[in-house]
């Protein structure tokens, strides 16, 4: 099925602008051709084509078809290459996923990511200005409640990860290495939640959160994983332990970006198609590391950061579910139930005030999780197209 779709795409729509071409408006033909706000996307290994290079202000949908051989991303950022305006994440080789979302008229950088690892296949998008839709005064009230409440959200978390990244960088620089193992998972669980926004600050989430397996080559590791290694060296096969001076700059280099993020977040405000497509990313965190125990290779506590992911996303759908209620009644109760099967399952796992490790999960358990990802996915995917339809 979806090989067929594929298929479909790039057939109708034969003219892919290469990165880097002069800049193309999209066709006026027929169909989803017609609507200018429709932007095909193809993402190949080497290779990342768009159906145009510029579009209309106001609601997008990038249609990302990956007909590579690995799994790929793309991103929409701002100007300056770095901030993530909106992202798809996960698209497996031969298969499409939609990115909607509101942008307003200025210049931006678009990105493949195949392999997912690196700064991508990168190009110019320039959004134009237009005539925006006409909002009713009842809707904009759920709106500025949605976004209001999700302002809130994100500075509490972010609040919380600092305080306990500060105990956390204390007890592992002073060598208490139990009390620092304990407090681990607890910390990065107000980083899971929010990992859609610290991420959009492209260069401060690869120090903070990047994995050893995903480095690009030369490039430094730092952040939370490093020190894990440090902590559960079982894993790594004559690993050296760091040196009290190593541990020192390492923490301190995560406790200032923590800083760092904690005062950026305190600048932001969020869209609705933000919240709703930060919902679906972090889902796709869960479906890309956590589900598969990638995440947390060393310390197996991939549970604790799958929960954090999940109860981030639900707060997001939560937050738009209002207004999906008037627009979509079917898709809310769907959604709500899709969760609330996940949850049931987590909940199994729950061990001591925490979760079962990676390891000691059942293979049918873990396929049982990963169904239940699957299965809330797709209806998240069109959470964003209908709270802005």
């Amino acid at each position: 099925m979806k090989r067929t779709l594929v298929a479909t795409l790039l057939v109708a729509l034969p003219v892919l602008a290469a990165c880097g071409t002069e800049s193309t408006k999209q066709s006026a033909g027929d169909g989803d051709a017609a609507d200018a706000r429709r932007v095909a996307v193809e993402s190949s290994d080497d290779a990342c084509g768009l159906s145009g290079t510029e579009a209309p202000a106001g609601t997008l949908t990038f249609n990302v078809a990956n007909s590579g051989s690995e799994v790929t991303e793309f991103y929409l950022l701002a100007e300056d290459g770095l901030q993530i305006v909106a992202e798809v994440e996960n698209v497996g080789p031969q298969s499409t996923k939609p990115l909607t979302t509101q942008v307003p008229a200025g210049n931006y950088v678009t990105a493949c990511k195949p392999g997912m690892k690196g700064e991508g296949i990168r190009a110019d998008f320039v959004v134009t200005e237009s005539d925006a839709a006409d909002v009713t005064a009842d809707d904009q009230e759920l709106i500025d409640q949605a976004q209001d409440n999700y302002a809130a959200y994100v500075e509490d978390q972010s609040a919380q990860l600092l305080v306990k990244t500060g105990e956390f960088v204390d007890l592992y620089k002073s060598g208490d290495d139990d009390a620092a193992r304990t407090l681990y998972a607890d910390a990065r669980t107000h980083w899971e939640r929010i990992e859609t926004v610290a991420e959009s600050f492209g260069d401060l989430d690869p120090k903070m959160d990047a994995r050893e397996a995903d480095l690009a080559p030369g490039e430094k590791w730092t952040g939370w994983h490093l020190i894990e290694k440090d902590l559960w060296p079982a894993r790594a096969e004559g690993y050296q332990a760091l040196t009290d001076k190593q541990r020192a700059t390492y923490a301190d280099d995560l406790l200032a970006n923590t800083e760092t993020l904690d005062g950026r977040i305190q600048e932001l405000t969020y869209t609705i198609d933000e919240i709703a497509n930060g919902s679906r990313g972090l889902l796709e965190e869960v479906a890309s590391g956590k589900v598969t125990g990638e995440e947390e290779y060393w310390s197996r506590t991939d549970l604790y950061d799958f929960q954090a992911n999940v109860d981030g996303a639900k707060v997001g759908f939560e937050g738009v579910k209002p207004i999906l209620e008037q627009k979509d009644p079917d898709l809310a109760e769907q959604l709500q139930a899709r969760f609330d099967e996940l949850e049931v399952l987590l909940d199994a796992q729950r061990a001591g005030g925490g979760f079962t490790l990676y390891d000691e999960i059942e293979q049918d358990e873990i396929k049982a999780l990963s169904d239940a990802v699957n299965a809330l996915s797709e209806p998240l995917s069109r959470l964003t197209a209908a709270v802005l339809a």
